[in-house]
């Protein structure tokens, strides 16, 4: 068997998702694949998820002659994060690249905003991907080439109105991308946060792209393909000297 790295990518329940997009990506490159989704949260959501989406994601993973394996989490939960590796390690192998792409998002303002959403946020959008880090490095043994990625949005670049809690949480990420790339450097392991911008996972309505498409200088609505192939570059041996840096990759997004 080829002696392949192994990757963790969370949040990966949808076909037309970011996650989804990630998993095919690095395994074009050659990369095994954990990926983890949560039916539940995907059900309550107005694009919905169909059941069958993660099966026929692990097989078109497999398909690109790779190893692959899955399984069902829950964020939340504190115990889902040694569970979550014991599993990959069980399945596949100690995994050397760690995609922190799982977010839990709902409409929130001024008005609507209340304490239990706000905790939903945090457990998943500031607490797991720095919890599942920190477990990350505790087992990471190569030595060089470990790759940490977050994935974040423009909270830095504006305004996201209605999204309060959303923001609040995922505002956390730039800085902890910082902090964690200066402490973890010396291990041999790179961290860094991107921000695809508004893509077009499922969620935008027609005429909303009809209002976004002119603030791309390039006329077309980001897609999960672009933000998963900065992924697999930082993923990559290629990306050894970036650590510690947000890249905005928005497709130079207009906001005025």
């Amino acid at each position: 068997m080829k002696n392949r790295k192994i990757a963790i990518v969370t949040g990966a329940s949808r076909l037309k998702g970011i996650g989804a997009a990630i998993c095919l990506e690095l395994a074009k490159a050659d990369t095994d694949i954990f990926f983890t989704y949560y039916r539940p949260y995907d059900a309550e959501q107005p694009w919905g998820s169909k059941s069958e989406e993660a099966d026929l994601l692990e097989s078109r993973i497999l398909n690109e002659g790779v190893r692959c394996a899955s399984m069902e989490l829950d964020l939340t939960l504190t115990d889902s994060f040694p569970d979550l590796f014991d599993e990959v390690e069980r399945k596949l192998g100690k995994a050397s690249i760690l995609v922190n792409n799982a977010a839990y998002s709902t409409n929130t303002d001024v008005e609507t905003i209340k304490s239990e959403s706000l905790d939903l946020h945090y457990f998943v959008n500031v607490r797991a991907p720095l919890l599942l880090s920190v477990e990350f490095v505790q087992r990471f043994q190569d030595g060089q080439g470990g790759r940490i990625i977050h994935m974040t949005s423009g909270q830095s670049q504006g305004p996201m109105l209605g999204e309060l809690a959303y923001v609040t949480t995922k505002a956390s990420i730039p800085d902890m991308t910082k902090t964690l790339a200066a402490e973890i450097g010396n291990k041999g392991i790179t961290v860094n946060a991107v921000n695809p911008g508004p893509t077009d996972t499922g969620w935008m309505t027609e005429e909303l792209k009809k209002g976004l498409v002119d603030k791309f200088p390039m006329k077309r609505i980001g897609q999960p393909e672009d933000a998963a192939r900065l992924v697999s570059f930082l993923a990559s041996e290629a990306s050894e000297w970036i650590t510690g840096q947000t890249i905005h990759s928005e497709g130079g997004f207009l906001r005025t």
